[in-house]
């Protein structure tokens, strides 16, 4: 039997209408288990920005967030196998620069771009840094550029790992400033504060949390904070951009979804992420201090931007070592 024309067309029409309500449904009663949101790292950084908001998104998702650490590779391990999940907004991953952008550029055998997520929301600022010893001549980043122009090469910076994201905004403020300095990376940020403590470098690109203590008990000095603003934890000390360097750029952790998750999906798990930092704003600001952090909520939209900003700073970064 042969069909018509507009029997065939009527056919497919059914066919597609009848497919629409069906993946609007499942949006719409998204979630219905549990979510696994992967850190890409140890505990202690990632997790610390992001539990004080996941910790409360059940109470506006009707489930729990679970978290999964899967550290390795930069991040690249629990990055990349979030990438690879399926696009259903029951796997995330704790996000950051330095696993969705720093580690696709810089390690060629990751398989994943930082495009290959769709962003649901940045939560948190967490300051990154340039601290020195508490009895080091250099008071100010000022000092540090013009001791370095003395002597290029002279002066030694460590920093959690060769090609992460404090090695390389180290080495972009360096170029900017038109100096150069000699790396002397070690495998964290710990290891890294305990080398600069016991002198054997003489200043450290940090992220805040691995040398707070040190910054409270005066025994670290810390000269300048990388991002666009300074930090409510430590006012007094000034942004690069103050000073003059167009280097600066807030570090952001959020959430991010594989890429293809529907948008209903994730502007579910941004709301719920939004109501949470809105009602317990106090409580989630009081935890983010302790770790020299504060809250920095971004939709999806303004999220997927800053990743971009981040890629095209970065990959300028990463050629300037090659």
């Amino acid at each position: 039997m042969k069909w018509s024309r507009q029997a065939r067309a009527a056919c497919a029409a059914v066919i597609l209408g009848a497919a629409v309500p069906v993946a609007s449904v499942a949006a719409q009663t998204f979630p219905a288990k549990p979510i696994q949101l992967v850190i890409p790292f140890q505990p202690g950084d990632t997790d610390n920005m992001l539990r004080p908001f996941v910790d409360r998104m059940q109470e506006f998702l009707g489930q729990p967030v679970v978290l999964n650490y899967k550290p390795g590779a930069g991040g690249g391990i629990g990055a990349g196998s979030v990438a690879a999940s399926p696009p259903d907004g029951y796997t995330l991953v704790g996000s950051s620069p330095g696993s969705l952008v720093v580690v696709p550029l810089a390690n060629k055998e990751v398989k994943y771009r930082f495009d290959d997520f769709a962003p649901v929301a940045a939560l948190a600022e967490g300051g990154l840094m340039l601290v020195v010893p508490a009895s080091s001549p250099w008071k100010t980043a000022r000092d540090l550029v013009e001791a370095s122009r003395r002597k290029p090469g002279d002066v030694t910076f460590t920093s959690s790992g060769a090609l992460g994201i404090t090695h390389l905004l180290a080495e972009a403020f360096a170029r900017e400033a038109g100096v150069k300095w000699t790396h002397i990376p070690f495998q964290g940020s710990g290891p890294a504060i305990t080398a600069l403590l016991g002198g054997h470098v003489q200043m450290a690109s940090t992220a805040i949390a691995p040398a707070q203590a040190h910054l409270q008990a005066g025994t670290l000095r810390a000269l300048a904070v990388f991002g666009d603003q300074r930090l409510k934890a430590y006012p007094d000390v000034p942004t690069l951009r103050e000073l003059g360097y167009r280097i600066g750029s807030p570090t952001l952790y959020g959430i991010a979804a594989p890429k293809g998750t529907p948008p209903e999906v994730v502007d579910r798990l941004y709301q719920a992420a939004r109501q949470a930092s809105e009602k317990y704003a106090g409580k989630i600001g009081e935890t983010l201090t302790t770790f020299g952090a504060q809250a920095h909520v971004l939709g999806p939209r303004e999220y997927a931007e800053y990743l971009k900003g981040q890629h095209a700073l970065f990959a300028e970064a990463v050629k300037g070592l090659e």
